[in-house]
């Protein structure tokens, strides 16, 4: 564990936050009091970004998360045959 001032945190940030990635734990104080902590990630968590941002905004009750998870993806139903599909293009163009 190691404790950096304000000062010296603001001129040196990036290094004291790669010390955090790397696991250590750093104290930041302001005139010898502890004000804040830079901690490793916790276990478990994302390493993206987005993923943070949905976790927010499901604290915050902006999105809902799903009721049942899907191990695999939905099955591919298409809304029509090819053929279908290119004839109606076809009658749609000759109508031009």
């Amino acid at each position: 564990m190691r404790a950096v001032g304000l000062k010296v945190l603001k001129n040196k940030l990036s290094e004291y936050v790669r010390l955090a990635a790397a696991g250590e734990t750093v104290l930041v104080t302001d005139r010898d009091q502890v004000v804040a902590e830079l901690v490793p990630p916790r276990a478990g968590r994302s390493p993206l970004l987005a993923d943070a941002f949905l976790g927010e905004a499901v604290r915050r009750g902006w999105i809902t998360p799903p009721s049942i998870v899907a191990t695999e993806p939905p099955p591919r139903d298409p809304v029509a045959p090819l053929d279908e599909i290119l004839h109606g293009l076809d009658q749609d163009r000759a109508d031009r």
